[in-house]
């Protein structure tokens, strides 16, 4: 098993989702503590978020909640943590749970998982960050957003090896298989290569 790890987790905060979304949270939490990672999330009690922290928790694993001042009474936070950061509000939230990352999971999520996860890969495509991102496509969750991935590279929008920067696992045992393996095929950190046009964030080999 490898060295114990931050996984950064990006997931929904809400309470209203079908029984098997908190099922697989509750589940994941419970893996990442029997393998002696530590949870790094959005510090929320409910939802996915709470379910993830809980299910880390019941299996002694250690839990850091990284949450917006404004957002500790909405979101009902989870006190329980080991360690809770407050920050001055989301953008720090989203840089501390950055930092703090050794890996990115994004359990299924609304708006703000998809800005997280736009961010993060975003960060890779311009080498910027150099680490492990996971996407859980539980049950389909994420097709959708996958096949428009694909429509993005189709289109020229995007080039078509911005698809290494992240890994699609279907159940909680592909995503671990990934980060054991640390098979992550993005680019490495630095600044912006000569081959990346600024305006388009189109990976051109300029070489041919």
């Amino acid at each position: 098993m490898p060295n114990a790890r931050n996984i950064t987790v990006y997931c929904s905060s809400s309470d209203r989702l079908a029984a098997p979304f908190y099922e697989v949270a509750t589940a994941f939490g419970a893996e990442l503590a029997h393998r002696g990672d530590t949870l790094v999330y959005g510090g929320g009690r409910t939802g996915l978020m709470g379910a993830v922290a809980r299910g880390a928790h019941a299996h002694k694993g250690q839990v850091v909640g990284v949450i917006p001042g404004f957002l500790r009474n909405v979101e009902l936070v989870y006190d329980e943590a080991d360690e809770l950061v407050i920050t001055a509000d989301m953008r720090g939230r989203k840089a501390e749970m950055e930092r703090r990352a050794d890996a990115f999971v994004v359990l299924p999520g609304g708006l703000g998982t998809l800005e997280e996860l736009a961010e993060i890969l975003t960060l890779k495509v311009l080498r910027q960050l150099h680490k492990p991102l996971v996407i859980l496509n539980q049950d389909g969750f994420y097709t959708h957003l996958l096949t428009f991935f694909d429509h993005l590279c189709e289109q020229r929008f995007a080039h078509p090896a911005c698809r290494q920067a992240y890994h699609v696992a279907r159940d909680i045992e592909g995503v671990f298989a990934h980060l054991d393996a640390d098979d992550d095929a993005g680019p490495p950190p630095g600044p912006l290569a000569p081959a990346i046009d600024r305006d388009s964030l189109w990976m051109i080999d300029r070489k041919k």
